[in-house]
C-alpha cells in the first residue's frame, strides 16, 4: 500500500523555507527535496491559499513564509492541503442492505472517526517549528547534490 507523503513534503518544504530565510523558487526547492519542482510548485499552492506561505512574483521572486512557522501547526498543514482521510480503511459499502455489514461499518466507522479525532488534536498540539525544536544546529541529512540550503 502506497502511503501518501504530502504532508510530510510540504513540512519539509516548510522547514527549508525558514532555514533559507528568503524567497525561494520551486527550482531551488526542487533538488532539495529531490523532487520535481512542479511536485514543489503544486504542494505549496494549498500552503498559499491557507495563508501559511505566499508567491512573489517578478524577477527574484518565488515563494516565502507568510507566517512563522511557530504560529503554524501540523494540523493548518494538513488541513490547507485538502488531506481528507487519514487511513486508508473503510466501509465496502457506505449503504448496504445487510445488517451484519451496517453493524460491521458502524464499529468501523465509530473507531476511525475517534482515530482521526485524536490525530487531528496531536497535529494541533504540534507547530511546524517545534520539528526542530531538539536539533542542535539543524544539521541537514539532505542532498548536496543540485543546490543545497544553507545547513547541507
Amino acid at each position: 500500500m502506497k502511503r501518501d507523503s504530502r504532508l510530510s513534503v510540504a513540512l519539509h518544504v516548510l522547514l527549508h523555507m525558514e532555514d533559507l530565510g528568503e524567497v525561494v523558487t520551486s527550482e531551488t526547492l526542487g533538488p532539495m527535496m529531490q523532487m520535481n519542482p512542479v511536485v514543489v510548485r503544486r504542494t505549496i499552492a494549498g500552503l498559499r491559499e491557507a495563508g501559511i506561505v505566499r508567491s512573489e512574483k517578478g524577477h527574484g521572486g518565488g515563494w516565502s513564509l507568510a507566517r512563522p512557522l511557530a504560529e503554524v501547526t501540523l494540523a493548518d498543514v494538513y488541513t490547507a492541503l485538502g488531506l481528507s482521510a487519514p487511513f486508508s480503511i473503510g466501509p465496502r459499502d457506505a449503504a448496504p442492505r445487510c445488517l451484519l455489514e451496517r453493524a460491521a461499518n458502524r464499529a468501523l466507522t465509530g473507531a476511525l472517526d475517534e482515530a482521526e479525532a485524536l490525530l487531528m488534536a496531536r497535529l494541533a498540539a504540534i507547530s511546524v517549528a517545534d520539528l526542530t525544536a531538539d536539533l542542535p544546529a539543524r544539521p541537514s541529512q539532505c542532498a548536496k547534490k543540485k543546490g543545497a540550503s544553507r545547513h547541507a
